[in-house]
């Protein structure tokens, strides 16, 4: 069972803007927007993906 404290979030491509992974994040620790360095297949590179609301 999902909870609250730990929503599901999308992953966008900053250079492409492809929204290319889902993922969950602690919602209490980690109030601010989540930005993690990801493989773009179609930049096929590593990108800084932001999380989308």
């Amino acid at each position: 069972m999902a909870s609250d404290k730990r929503p599901m979030v999308t992953l966008e491509c900053t250079d492409c803007k492809r929204r290319n992974y889902n993922t969950t994040k602690n919602k209490v620790n980690n109030r601010e927007r989540l930005e993690l360095k990801k493989y773009c297949s179609s930049c096929r590179t590593h990108t800084v993906h932001k999380e989308t609301r």
